[in-house]
C-alpha cells in the first residue's frame, strides 16, 4: 500500500473517532441558556409636531414682543384647528448679534448690533388626518421645525400581549433546534426559568417615537400655505427573553 493510501486511511479513521466521540457526548441533565426575541410592526397613530417662531431686530424688546405675540397667535389657530392636541413651549432662548468688524482677540467688547429671539412649541396629537390642514394653518405665523411619528400609550399596551406571545414563540423554535442539534428529543427538555429582561422593555427610546429628522426653518412670512404631505410610516416593538432549560 502506497504512503498517500496510508495517510487518506489515517485521516478517515481519525474523523471517525471523532464523529463517535462527538456522538458519546452526554447530555444528562444539561442546562442551556436560550436567549430569544420577538417583534411586531403596528402602524402609527400618534405625531409630535416641532412649531417654532424666530425673529431678528437691532431693539431686542421689538424683537421679543414680535415672537411673544406670534406665538401666542400660532397656538390659538392650533388649538383651533385640533382641539385634542396636547401644546407644550419650550426652548425660548434670546441671542446677542455682535459685528464682525471688531476681532475676537482685539482686546476689545465686541459690539452688539442686534438680538435674535426665537422659541418652540411641541405640538403631540392622534388626529392624524387633520395634521396637513393644521400645520398649513400654523405656518401662516410659525415654522415646522420637526416631526415625530410614533405611537400612543394605550396602542403600545394593546399590542403587549402579541408581542410576549412572539418573543415565547420565538423561544420555543430556538429551543427544538438546539435539542435536536444535540441530538435530542425536545420533549426531553424541561423548562425551568423564563427572565423577560424588563417586560415592556421596548427596543428604541421611552416614548416609543422614533427621534425626529429635524429642520431649521426661517421664520415664516404671514401668508396661505398649502396643505405639506405626510405619511404616519410605522413602528417596530420588540422584546427580549432568556429561558433556562434542563435535559433530563
Amino acid at each position: 500500500m502506497s504512503r498517500s493510501r496510508n495517510l487518506m486511511l489515517s485521516m478517515m479513521l481519525a474523523t471517525a473517532s471523532l464523529a463517535v466521540q462527538a456522538q458519546s457526548v452526554q447530555t444528562l441533565g444539561t442546562q442551556v441558556i436560550v436567549p430569544a426575541s420577538g417583534e411586531i410592526i403596528v402602524p402609527n397613530d400618534q405625531v409630535r409636531a416641532t412649531l417654532m417662531i424666530e425673529e431678528q431686530d437691532k431693539d431686542k424688546v421689538a424683537a421679543a414682543s414680535r415672537v411673544n405675540q406670534k406665538m401666542k397667535q400660532g397656538i390659538d389657530i392650533v388649538k383651533r384647528q385640533d382641539p385634542q392636541a396636547v401644546l407644550k413651549s419650550h426652548g425660548y432662548f434670546t441671542y446677542a448679534i455682535y459685528s464682525d468688524e471688531t476681532p475676537r482677540n482685539a482686546g476689545k467688547a465686541r459690539q452688539i448690533v442686534g438680538w435674535r429671539v426665537g422659541q418652540y412649541l411641541d405640538v403631540v396629537t392622534s388626529n392624524l388626518a387633520a395634521l396637513p390642514k393644521t400645520v398649513a394653518a400654523a405656518q401662516g405665523i410659525l415654522a415646522l421645525n420637526g416631526l415625530q411619528f410614533g405611537l400612543t400609550p394605550e396602542s403600545v399596551k394593546k399590542q403587549d400581549a402579541a408581542l410576549i406571545d412572539a418573543t415565547y414563540k420565538n423561544l420555543n423554535e430556538r429551543l427544538v433546534a438546539i435539542a435536536r442539534a444535540m441530538g435530542r428529543n425536545p420533549g426531553d427538555a424541561s423548562l425551568e426559568t423564563v427572565d423577560f429582561e424588563g417586560s415592556g422593555n421596548y427596543a428604541g427610546s421611552n416614548d416609543s417615537m422614533p427621534k425626529a429628522m429635524m429642520m431649521r426653518a426661517a421664520a415664516p412670512v404671514r401668508e396661505e400655505v398649502a396643505e405639506p404631505s405626510f405619511e404616519a410610516g410605522e413602528s417596530t416593538l420588540s422584546m427580549r427573553l432568556v429561558g433556562k432549560v434542563k435535559f433530563k
